[in-house]
């Protein structure tokens, strides 16, 4: 049977606790400032938007990482979220959206979609490697397709549109500034939640079932089980991330559950990096700056703006090609670098 290798979740293992703390507040306190400085567009078309798809490429990473699962699914779970939202919630389509409150419509939303995403949990974690692939990648065909074929529950191509974000509190929280604080929270929430779940006993007994399935087994834990729960965590992820994507996008139709996003997830993951969770992060940021500017790069330099797409590859193959860990594997050789003798070449602790 083909096994595809992932590499292993680890701490960032170059840098002290002290380090880390300061970086976690340096980094935070540039997020919380953002709004000062930046534009509406930067805000929630570059910003807000990569922390969306990192959220969701995130869900990714925590099954790949501690669990050895790539699955190309989590796009469709989060689609799943947002077609839930408009339809439970309102819409332009009033005879599909059924018009209940933001506080109802949001948590069943997510409760479907977490539950479509550990059902196809349940079906892809008695296989390993390129099988699991496939199924996953059949589970978001097969939903692609339905949500395009079907009109009466999903609108069929043209889906959902004018689906727009509650206000509460006072605030309209599709706002640039509000959306903005709302992305980072909830990035900075799920973000905090897979490295502690990581780091719980179920997150422990994960990561066994990564490296020796077989001895997991033999000392008494369920495999299956624990694959599935961890499918039911990642969905939960994703789901959260689909309801922002929705509000952010104020509509949702079958291209957002396409093969291409469910694969561009897989690439923002494994060109950040999936060694540690804020991998997925640094490559939606990447990924979000080469989608936004790209095509202003090519018509600069006179070249078909139909090109970009290939600009786009371009980039995330230079980082793979340099590092196979993407760019935590960069970084990681930056420190070492920066850190070894250079009369016996070797590398100092701290």
């Amino acid at each position: 049977m083909a096994v595809i290798e992932v590499p292993a979740a680890r701490p960032l293992r170059w840098y002290s606790p002290q380090r880390i703390a300061t970086a976690y507040w340096i980094v935070g306190a540039a997020l919380v400032l953002l709004p000062v400085v930046a534009s509406s567009f930067v805000l929630t078309q570059i910003f807000a938007w990569a922390m969306i798809l990192g959220t969701i490429a995130l869900s990714l990473m925590f099954l790949a990482g501690y669990g050895n699962m790539v699955s190309l699914v989590q796009m469709t779970v989060a689609g799943v979220a947002a077609y839930m939202v408009a339809i439970f919630g309102s819409s332009a389509v009033d005879t599909i959206s059924l018009g209940w409150p933001w506080w109802v419509a949001v948590p069943l939303a997510i409760l479907v979609a977490v539950a479509f995403g550990t059902l196809s949990g349940a079906l892809a974690v008695r296989t390993e490697g390129i099988y699991t692939i496939m199924i996953t990648l059949a589970i978001a065909a097969a939903m692609f397709y339905l949500v395009r074929q079907n009109y009466t529950l999903f609108n069929g191509f043209s889906g959902l549109n004018q689906v727009r974000a509650p206000r509460f509190w006072g605030i309209d929280w599709r706002s640039p500034v509000p959306f903005y604080y709302l992305s980072l929270a909830v990035a900075a929430v799920s973000y905090f939640a897979v490295v502690y779940v990581s780091r719980s006993p179920f997150g422990l007994a994960l990561q066994g079932v990564r490296d020796n399935p077989r001895r997991m087994a033999a000392l008494g834990f369920n495999v299956t089980w624990h694959r599935i729960a961890a499918y039911a965590f990642a969905s939960l992820v994703a789901a959260v991330a689909g309801v922002l994507l929705v509000w952010l996008n104020g509509q949702v139709s079958p291209g957002t559950i396409a093969v291409g996003p469910a694969i561009d997830i897989l690439i923002i993951a494994v060109v950040g990096g999936i060694s540690h969770p804020i991998g997925p992060f640094l490559g939606a940021l990447l990924y979000v700056l080469l989608r936004t500017f790209a095509l202003d790069i090519l018509v600069s330099l006179g070249l078909a703006g139909e090109r970009f797409q290939l600009l786009i590859g371009l980039g995330f193959l230079v980082v793979v090609f340099f590092s196979s860990d993407g760019l935590l594997g960069l970084w990681r050789r930056y420190r070492e670098r920066a850190r070894r003798d250079p009369l016996t070449g070797e590398v100092a602790d701290g």
